[in-house]
This record gives structure tokens, sequence and C-alpha cells, in this order.
């Protein structure tokens, strides 16, 4: 019982900061509101992902997805970004069987850093930041069999941003994703690390 209680209170603060982190940015954006032009960017980045490692006992096969993310510049450099994501793995053979597929969808929020790039008509992007993301297990047939619920993670990118008129932007994107989170598949209950690196190219439309 107490386990049980020190992992919900652990969960709660998660979620608490998540929580704050969220509320930071949306009091960050709107105090400047009034004062900003251009300052807001959508972006919409599909993208293929490629896995580092086993996911548990399961060899992840090339995967795929898409995010996207509300930004606001908050200084001439410098932007605070929070979105949501979708990303999909196929795996042949794993602990929860066989021909299945890991759906990990959730949350993201960070920084990010862009400045020009002398010579060129373009800038150059650096980002981090965390996520908050389950992963879902499907079956062959498409149901979901089990779900390991949120938690938090971080990921790293790197990238190019090159304008597409006044308010259009092209993104390319390379991205490290890490998230560890525990799958029940019967009576056992199976650690996973889902680490995988994102090629991606994004459209972003500033306002």
């Amino acid at each position: 019982m107490k386990a049980i209680s020190i992992k919900r209170n652990y969960e709660k603060s998660l979620k608490g900061i998540v929580s704050a982190f969220f509320l930071l940015i949306v009091l960050l954006m709107i105090s400047h509101t009034a004062f900003a032009q251009k300052k807001w960017g959508f972006e919409l980045r599909p993208g293929v992902n490629f896995a580092t490692k086993k996911l548990g006992d399961a060899s992840l096969n090339a995967g795929f997805g898409f995010e996207g993310v509300l930004a606001y510049k908050f200084m001439p450099h410098f932007a605070a970004y929070a979105g949501w994501s979708w990303n999909k793995f196929a795996a042949d053979n794993s602990f929860a069987g066989s021909n299945v597929n890991f759906e990990e969808t959730g949350y993201c929020f960070g920084l990010q850093f862009i400045h020009l790039v002398h010579g060129l008509k373009g800038s150059y992007m650096i980002k981090g930041g965390g996520i908050y993301n389950h992963i879902e297990t499907e079956n062959s047939a498409g149901k979901i069999i089990n779900d390991s619920g949120h938690g938090l993670g971080w990921q790293l990118g790197a990238g190019m941003v090159f304008p597409l008129g006044k308010r259009w932007q092209l993104i390319p994107e390379l991205r490290y994703r890490s998230l560890a989170r525990n799958i029940k598949t019967g009576d056992s209950n199976t650690p996973v690390d889902l680490n995988y690196i994102s090629a991606g190219i994004g459209f972003s439309f500033s306002f």
C-alpha cells in the first residue's frame, strides 16, 4: 500500500509540473499578445522514426508519425512551444505478441533557439524540452490490448528554418526522443524504453 501511495504521489507531482509549465507558457503568451506581431507560429510536422534500441525484447520496424505545435517568440531568438504528437511503430515479434503496433501519443513542451546563418537565406534551430506521453499496444486487428499510462520523457532537436514568403517557413529537422514506461501484459509488467531518431520536415505559419 505504501508503494502504491508513493507512486500515486509521484504521478500527481509529474502532472503538476507539466500543468505548471503549460500554464506558464499560456500566461507568457497572453502577457505579450497586445504587443506582438508575427510572434506566434503553428507548425505541422510529419516524419519517419528509427528506433535506436529494442522496446523490451521487441525489434521495432521504422515508424512514422506527425506533430502539431504552437510556438510563441518571447525574445528575438527564443520561443516557447507546446503541442501534441502521434507516432507509430510495428514489431513482427514482441513480448506483447506477434504483428503488433506500438503507438506513442501525448504532449510536448519546451524551448527553441533560432538564429540567422550569415550568407544563407535561412536560420539554424536548436530545441529541447519534455514530453508527457503514453504507449498503447495494438494487436493485428487494430484493438488496443494495453496502455502504459502517461509519463515524462525528453527530446532534443536541431534543424534549419527556411522562409517561404513572409509568413510560411520550411523546417527540416532531426530529433532524438526518449520515453521510459511500463507495459503490463497478462501477469507480467515489462519495463520499456522507447528511444528513437526522428527525421521530418515541418511547415510553419507565422502570425
